[in-house]
């Protein structure tokens, strides 16, 4: 029997970071290329597989997204993709979820959890299933040896330890 598959449909999700710059603002970047494959009949039962092209990042700043994708950030060269595997999504409230699973990142595999809100699912007017999560959560980008940065003549530092994620993400039944 064939199980059912979710395809992400790449033209309504995003997947998005920010970061605290100077210890005043927050830095806004994007991921523009990612996939995430799930195969299950109940989507918020089944495990989700992301793939994230770190290549694809995007900060509107072209010299930023060099120097992220240089060895000092994400090492690119040597580390094209981010990988997260969940190993379960465990029920909050009506609707939201805690996603557990492994986050991938220079090599280094780390325990991470997310928090992930089920939008719902409606047939669009072709006749698709689609179903929409919104996803955030936080790590700290130094567990994953991404370790840069420098410290400021007031006080305090260039960029926080501190990343927040989050994921608009819209799925096609298949």
């Amino acid at each position: 029997m064939a199980t059912t598959k979710w395809v992400m449909d790449p033209t309504h999700s995003e997947l998005t970071f920010k970061v605290k710059h100077m210890m005043i603002s927050n830095v806004k970047g994007e991921f523009q290329k990612f996939d995430i494959e799930v195969d299950g009949e109940d989507l918020l039962a089944s495990n989700f597989d992301v793939t994230v092209d770190i290549s694809s990042i995007n900060t509107n700043n072209h010299d930023r997204d060099n120097h992220l994708k240089s060895a000092d950030f994400f090492d690119v060269d040597n580390h094209k993709q981010m990988h997260f595997k969940s190993t379960g999504a465990k029920k909050i409230e009506d609707g939201r979820y805690e996603l557990n699973g492994e986050l991938t990142i220079r090599g280094q595999k780390r325990p991470a959890t997310f928090t992930m809100d089920y939008g719902g699912s409606n047939t669009d007017p072709w006749g698709n299933e689609k179903a929409g999560l919104s996803i955030e959560g936080k790590l700290n980008r130094k567990d994953f040896g991404l370790n840069w940065n420098t410290a400021l003549e007031a006080g305090g530092v260039l960029v926080s330890d501190d990343v927040r994620i989050e994921g608009e993400i819209q799925f096609i039944k298949q």
